[in-house]
């Protein structure tokens, strides 16, 4: 049975594109900075050469799992939120002895911000949902052409079990120079605090040590931002799949399980950062009792 719909399925293997949407006073804007290309098998862990000939729908004609990277812009007015940042300023060809990645390309965001009218000084605030390099990259970066990085004015939010355990992020290339770059500015919180106006963090262990996601309220519903609690489509039909860099393979599972069922209440809207060209969306129940991805913008 096709895991995704007529209307996204072109786009789930597209570059991703800037897309908005309105929850009562905040805008919700999706803003690019790059495109990693996955290895299907080698990525998401325990799948086989039958499951993707299954799924012929979520790889582009090389075979790869296409991933999206970027960031979201929460504004309020005047005021602005970002979560993540990017993988930055940097670009790797396709290395054949990485199993689980291709090649992977950053640097769009601090543009992509501006044609939407958003100076990078302008961001108030920077939400980090984990510490991979392809969610913080624009936080450790420069800009290029000068010697600061583009959210010195912000005020950086981790979660305090991920800041407290940065160490473990230096295995996926967060090392401690690329951390401090950026330490001074951060501020850590606790499980349900409020970061925005509308915007709380939630503790969502599993993938990483200390992984957060965030939930944006406003005009009866609410946004799950869930981070890399998931990283394609594929997973909300298919959430015993893992990833290869999944911290606790177990309670990812169990997140992704809790995350799926959450999505399908209908007055909620995922984010799913990595989701190729189809980033906001819903869980909707299929016949078989699985779900299928279904994108809202």
């Amino acid at each position: 049975m096709a895991t995704t719909t007529e209307f996204d399925r072109a786009r789930l293997t597209s570059a991703p594109r800037v897309r908005s949407l309105q929850l009562g006073e905040l805008k919700i804007t999706y803003v690019p900075d790059g495109l990693c290309l996955c290895k299907p098998r080698g990525w998401l862990t325990g799948t086989t050469d039958a499951d993707w000939a299954a799924n012929r729908d979520h790889l582009d004609d090389g075979g790869f799992l296409p991933a999206a990277i970027g960031g979201l812009l929460v504004e309020q007015g005047d005021r602005a939120l970002l979560i993540d940042t990017g993988f930055g300023p940097e670009s790797y060809p396709d290395d054949p002895a990485n199993p689980a990645i291709g090649g992977i390309h950053g640097g769009a965001l601090l543009d992509g911000l501006r044609r939407l009218g958003r100076e990078p000084s302008q961001i108030e605030a920077v939400a980090i949902t984990h510490l991979h390099l392809d969610h913080l990259g624009w936080a450790w970066s420069t800009e290029p052409g000068t010697d600061a990085p583009p959210f010195a004015n912000a005020t950086h939010f981790i979660a305090a079990p991920e800041w407290d355990r940065r160490d473990l992020a230096a295995e996926a290339g967060a090392t401690e120079e690329r951390l401090a770059a950026f330490a001074p500015r951060v501020r850590t919180v606790e499980d349900g605090e409020e970061i925005f106006p509308g915007v709380r963090a939630s503790f969502s262990v599993g993938h990483t040590f200390g992984h957060a996601t965030y939930t944006i309220t406003g005009g009866g519903q609410r946004l799950i931002a869930f981070g890399d609690a998931m990283h394609a489509p594929i997973q909300v039909t298919h959430p015993e799949w893992g990833c290869t860099l999944d911290h606790d393979p177990a309670e990812a599972t169990e997140q992704r399980r809790r995350l799926v069922d959450e999505l399908s209440r209908p007055d909620t809207i995922g984010y799913g950062n990595h989701f190729g060209d189809v980033v906001f969306g819903r869980a909707e129940r299929r016949p078989d009792g699985r779900f299928t991805w279904v994108p809202v913008a």
